[in-house]
């Protein structure tokens, strides 16, 4: 900036922000019990996905549906995390705030188990 005493915002490195990124997963999923059944819950669909013999096309529609609900799961984290960072009070516009973020990701968790189930069960009833 001019004039500014302060130095230029420093520009990472692409291996710093991709660690960035995997300190985050790992951070997001710690201690999150929801974590472990859409981890369980993903494997068996790309098990069955296998043993089915789906599509790539039905692949992509699985693995974009689990990239979707981990992804929603971990925004969800992120806020819980900004949330006790910001006041360990109860606070109702903060309650709200993470009310709906956990309603993202059920609305993500359950388009996602519909589509799983259009997939897997037309392989079913083949």
């Amino acid at each position: 900036m001019p004039g500014s005493n302060q130095d230029p915002p420093r520009r990472h490195s692409w291996t710093a922000k991709f660690a960035g990124g995997f300190r985050g997963i790992a951070v997001g999923i710690a201690g999150q019990n929801s974590f472990v059944v859409h981890i369980f819950t993903a494997s068996a669909v790309l098990v069955a996905g296998w043993i089915l013999g789906i599509s790539r096309t039905e692949w992509c529609l699985l693995i974009l549906c689990i990239a979707v609900v981990m992804a929603a799961e971990l925004f969800n984290s992120a806020l819980e995390q900004l949330a006790k960072a910001i006041t360990k009070e109860e606070n109702p516009h903060i309650r709200r705030g993470l009310d709906i973020a956990s309603g993202a990701v059920l609305v993500a968790a359950i388009g996602a188990a519909v589509i799983g189930a259009m997939v897997l069960g037309s392989q079913l009833l083949r």
